[in-house]
């Protein structure tokens, strides 16, 4: 049996997760789609308007949020999902997982990778995050769980940008880019984004391309020196202002992101050691990272990335005959130790 596609939807309380998923699962694009939806306070969909209306299969859980806590259950409805399509009970194509607004995706995310049953099923393809212009700013500030939903996206959506002057939406694009240069951002108006942004994003394939916005590696190296993408207090951008002060005001998230690029080939089995030892430290701080990397012995790309303390890699397609060689990473957590992590990738150069 293929792999069943499956599409983690987050985003903070009231950013129109729901909004989303309605379209998606009223809409007539031919597709099946299973929902894991999980109820937390928040307003869920009426099954019985969905079963009747758009012959869909859902399984709700009833015990609060799709995370750490209560991974078991996602597991378990994965399981009994994946288990009823073969014996030819249920039908369907893919699978999306509406996580509370309070949920950390990583341990989501995590349950595709760790666990052989779910693994020998399930395809995880992307994790989708609605950010609220309205709201987004304030909640970027105060809360985490809104922080980290944006690291782990691998795309974006900005909804209720209608409510919101154009350059407050500016300025919080301008933000969630510094947190997150690989995801690519569009704006939602009331769940109304095309399928094809939404589905097969293979967010999580092992490819050859590092998809960090070209824009964003522009900047990096024409504004900051030494490679350093962090903003002084010079910069005037509004993202950097306070709402309805004057002065300039760094907005400094605890989620950020750095690109390191190095010309020289890494030493595998350095390399290996000290990856090892930095996600063992720092894994639960790490939400994405992902890289393509030139090593010594073999004359292919190899491509690795990560979620917290889970990695892997690959060799990908050879280098090209006038391709530079140069190895690009993306790594994007909280608080990571840039210095550490720069010159320990430095010490694995050949």
């Amino acid at each position: 049996m293929a792999l069943i596609p499956a599409t983690i939807l987050t985003g903070f309380l009231g950013s129109g997760k729901t909004t989303l998923l309605k379209r998606i699962l009223t809409e007539a694009h031919g597709q099946k789609i299973a929902v894991i939806e999980n109820e937390f306070g928040e307003e869920n969909i009426d099954s019985d308007i969905l079963v009747t209306e758009s012959k869909e299969q859902i399984i709700q859980m009833s015990n609060g949020c799709v995370c750490c806590t209560i991974r078991e259950d996602l597991r378990e409805a994965l399981q009994l999902l994946a288990a009823k399509k073969r014996q030819g009970l249920l039908d369907f194509d893919r699978v999306v997982i509406e996580t509370t607004g309070l949920a950390d995706p990583g341990p989501v995310a995590q349950t595709f990778f760790m666990d052989d049953e779910i693994a020998e099923s399930y395809l995880l393809d992307s994790i989708l995050t609605l950010v609220d212009a309205k709201h987004a700013p304030q909640q970027l500030n105060d809360r985490q769980e809104a922080r980290r939903q944006v690291g782990f996206a691998d795309q974006i959506f900005i909804s209720k940008s209608e409510l919101v002057s154009a350059e407050e939406t500016e300025a919080l694009i301008h933000r969630l880019k510094h947190m997150n240069p690989r995801a690519p951002q569009q704006k939602a108006h009331f769940g109304d984004v095309p399928l094809k942004d939404i589905f097969d994003l293979r967010g999580f394939n092992l490819n050859a391309k590092l998809d960090i916005d070209p824009d964003f590696l522009k900047e990096d190296d024409h504004d900051h020196h030494d490679h350093d993408h962090a903003h002084g207090e010079h910069c005037d951008h509004p993202s950097h202002k306070h709402e309805g002060h004057g002065h300039h005001h760094h907005t400094d998230d605890d989620v950020k992101s750095f690109v390191y690029k190095a010309d020289r080939p890494f030493d595998p089995a350095k390399l290996e050691d000290f990856l090892g030892a930095i996600v063992n430290i720092y894994g639960p701080r790490m939400l994405r990272y992902k890289g393509v990397l030139s090593m010594k012995g073999t004359e292919r790309k190899v491509i690795f990335q990560g979620v917290h303390q889970l990695m892997g890699s690959d060799l990908g397609p050879e280098w090209g005959k006038d391709e530079a060689r140069q190895s690009r990473m993306v790594f994007i957590g909280i608080e990571l130790p840039r210095e550490i992590l720069e010159q320990g990738l430095e010490q694995c150069l050949v």
